[in-house]
């Protein structure tokens, strides 16, 4: 005859809930509410300071191309634009390549070399972002100056409408740039969380589609990216809050020129770039606030694409429950 394993004291307790139990629920709200009190003082704080700013300029603030401490007349076009494309070459560089480096790891790579691999990716993300700036300056830029850019002029600057992207002087430093070496720092996180994902799909998985002939393209494309979709979501997400967000390395290679060009090879600028360059000897009320109304934008950016990011991962979640 079967019998039960004993329930512990603490389960056993007459259906009560234990002073321990009620203390731990007790400190996970007071975490919960520290957290979102943090946010939501952060937000209070921005939105504040930039009143004055929003106030004098209104919508226009978000229009204006024109940045002038001068004349005190302010535009968050240039820094919105410059966050937004170098975030987005910085995703089209970091993801393909962070994929497919954890697919390579998780599937191919050879076990003797796996464990070592993946420490030097986990270590690149520990390279301080002013190290990638340096570089992307003193190492990076000049190579594109030289080699890269003049190239891509010569071939794709003629072809119509996409030829714009790659006109003028090859300077080395500007938005193309920055998105790639963005991209290089990215790359490092979306890979690592991504060889998490994919070491945690359930190996008979594998097992049943290498089974039925599946080759590892087979097996990848098949098993390992629908299975892991959430869990990629994820990751990229993460790697694109980093993305938003960088300062040092943007600062050293983006040019720092507040005006939209149609060219990626142009000197721009971003909102971090813009407010750690700035913000030390801004003269005045309204350039202070202005600079915070930058603040402000890059938090409500973020807070926007990591909120559409979770709908779409619970959205997914909902799709494999069915």
């Amino acid at each position: 005859m079967r019998t039960e394993p004993p329930l512990p004291e603490a389960c056993a307790d007459n259906g009560r809930t234990p002073a321990s139990e009620h203390a731990f629920r007790l400190l996970c709200r007071a975490a919960a509410v520290t957290v979102a009190g943090f946010l939501l003082a952060v937000f209070v704080v921005l939105a504040v300071n930039a009143a004055p700013a929003l106030a004098a300029f209104g919508p226009g603030f978000l229009t204006t191309q024109v940045w002038n401490p001068v004349t005190e007349r302010f535009g968050a076009v240039a820094p919105i634009f410059g966050t937004l494309i170098t975030s987005l070459i910085a995703m089209l560089v970091g993801v393909p390549l962070a994929v497919g480096s954890a697919l390579f790891l998780t599937e191919i790579c050879p076990h003797r070399l796996r464990t070592s691999l993946i420490v030097g990716v986990e270590l690149l993300a520990a390279v301080p972002s002013i190290i990638y700036g340096m570089w992307g300056l003193l190492v990076f830029a000049p190579f594109l100056a030289n080699h890269v850019q003049p190239f891509l002029i010569d071939r794709l600057g003629p072809l119509p409408l996409l030829g714009a992207l790659f006109q003028g002087p090859p300077f080395g430093i500007g938005t193309l740039t920055a998105g790639l070496i963005l991209g290089l720092m990215v790359l490092p996180f979306i890979a690592s969380v991504a060889c998490q994902v994919f070491f945690a799909i359930d190996p008979f998985l594998r097992e049943a589609a290498y089974g039925v002939g599946a080759t590892t393209w087979e097996v990848c494309r098949n098993v390992l990216m629908p299975q892991g979709r959430a869990g990629l979501l994820g990751a990229s997400m993460l790697g694109l809050g980093r993305a938003l967000g960088e300062t040092m390395a943007v600062t050293f290679v983006i040019g720092n020129a507040h005006r939209v060009s149609a060219s990626l090879f142009a000197p721009g600028t971003t909102i971090s770039a813009s407010l750690a360059n700035e913000f030390t000897e801004a003269v005045g009320d309204l350039y202070l606030s202005s600079l915070q109304a930058l603040g402000l934008i890059l938090f409500v950016i973020t807070f926007v694409v990591l909120a559409l990011a979770r709908l779409m991962l619970r959205h997914i979640e909902k799709g494999d429950a069915r």
